[in-house]
């Protein structure tokens, strides 16, 4: 029985997968635009993070891109082009910077980040602030430290029963379809190796 339903899924993925690869020809197509410019589709535009859906859970992207708290972060993360790393299936916890832990950078660090030549050490302080997992704040009174996704460590300490992410205090913490966003209120520096 279990061999049959399996046989059964594995025919319908691959008829969903010959059936979508055809739907809809190349997609790659350019098309006049009467400027006599061809639209291409951007390999960047591609992917789990560009598409849309209303009926399922938000996932740690699409609760960033919905709080106007986090704009900055959003705005860092689209610089950096990680949308879809944000999108996939997790768990992921989160720890986001809010515009106000931006602000509070030196003038000038985020505009400098944010520069094309800047993106790998963009995309580096963001995966800083991402690891794998789907631990409460309560949770995370536990750790010593937590690997991240730029393959350095964190310390995570408690004070006064509050719980700081490198030095970072987690003020609010939001379930997301692919795990948790931590809301922090300081943005988390990666040490220099």
């Amino acid at each position: 029985m279990k061999s049959t339903i399996k046989l059964r899924m594995m025919g319908l993925f691959a008829l969903l997968t010959i059936t979508s690869s055809c739907k809809n020809g190349p997609q790659n197509e350019t098309r006049d635009t009467g400027q006599n410019e061809p639209t291409v589709a951007s390999e960047y535009t591609k992917g789990q993070a560009f598409i849309e859906d209303d009926e399922s859970t938000p996932n740690v992207l699409q609760i960033a891109l919905q709080s106007d708290d986090h704009t900055t972060l959003v705005a860092a993360v689209q610089a950096a082009q990680l949308e879809n790393v944000l999108v996939n299936a997790g768990p992921l916890m989160v720890f986001a910077p809010t515009n106000a832990a931006f602000d509070a950078l030196p003038e000038g660090t985020v505009e400098d980040l944010l520069k094309p030549e800047n993106k790998e050490s963009l995309a580096n302080i963001l995966k800083y602030h991402v690891t794998p997992g789907n631990y409460s704040k309560d949770f995370l009174k536990n750790f010593k430290k937590l690997g991240q996704a730029n393959d350095q460590n964190v310390a995570v300490e408690t004070k006064d029963g509050e719980v700081y992410i490198g030095g970072a205090k987690i003020i609010a913490s939001i379930p997301a379809g692919n795990g948790i966003v931590h809301v922090v209120d300081k943005v988390i520096l990666p040490p220099t190796q």
